[in-house]
């Protein structure tokens, strides 16, 4: 029986089933603490601890995932090809924007942290918190940030963003949906461009490349406000 639950076939299944019923509660409800991707992760967490599987054994298992998952990304270059034209009248907005939204992103947080007396292990680890988890942890960790906070971090902030940001924007009065498509790839990266993609290909495109530019920006600022801030 152990042998079987700790399959790759089983353990591919089994998540892929978890969030197809995580994504069906979602829709039900609309809790925000029954997001697919939290609930998905709590889930696969639980089974894992119960049924005994190390975590290493798991990811190796489902790495076809993460490959598709890589794919999937890349997917998203075919969104903003269909849309280049937009995107090319927009060259400024989406640089000043980029620019101004790192500056933001990162100066928030770090002051924040600053306030409240936190140690700089911690501020490196959370600062990045708008990107995807692979850019956020290349800048975090060399940096002396922990892994798993910043991993955590920016999880929460992709849900959460996903969650409220387009109900925000619509409370905002902001409707241009390459405005909105930005604001969700700026500030909640990957799970933020989901959400985008949902509401339409516009949308989508511009989270896309905002997601790539904030990685990028964040990158280039975060050591910046490190040297001269903490």
């Amino acid at each position: 029986m152990m042998s079987i639950i700790s399959s790759d076939l089983f353990l591919i299944v089994l998540t892929i089933g978890l969030f197809l019923l995580s994504g069906e509660i979602f829709r039900r409800t609309r809790l925000m603490l029954l997001h697919p991707v939290l609930l998905t992760a709590v889930a696969v967490i639980v089974f894992l601890k119960l049924a005994g599987i190390e975590y290493a054994h798991y990811k190796q298992s489902v790495a076809i995932l993460d490959f598709a998952l890589g794919m999937s990304v890349v997917a998203l270059g075919y969104l903003m090809y269909e849309q280049v034209e937009r995107l090319k009248s927009a060259t400024l907005p989406v640089l000043g924007a980029t620019i101004v939204g790192c500056i933001v992103g990162i100066g928030l947080v770090v002051g924040i942290a600053l306030c409240f007396g936190m140690e700089r292990d911690i501020i490196t680890s959370i600062a990045p918190k708008s990107v995807t988890v692979p850019i956020a942890i290349a800048i975090s960790e060399p940096r002396g940030g922990v892994v798993a906070v910043t991993s955590v971090v920016v999880f929460c902030t992709g849900v959460l963003g996903s969650i409220c940001g387009a109900k925000l924007l619509s409370l905002c009065g902001v409707k241009d949906p390459m405005a909105r498509g930005f604001a969700l790839g700026a500030a909640s990266h990957g799970i933020g461009t989901a959400r985008a993609i949902e509401l339409g290909a516009v949308e989508g495109a511009m989270s896309g490349l905002a997601m790539a530019l904030t990685g990028f920006g964040t990158a280039v600022l975060l050591p910046i406000v490190e040297k001269y801030l903490y």
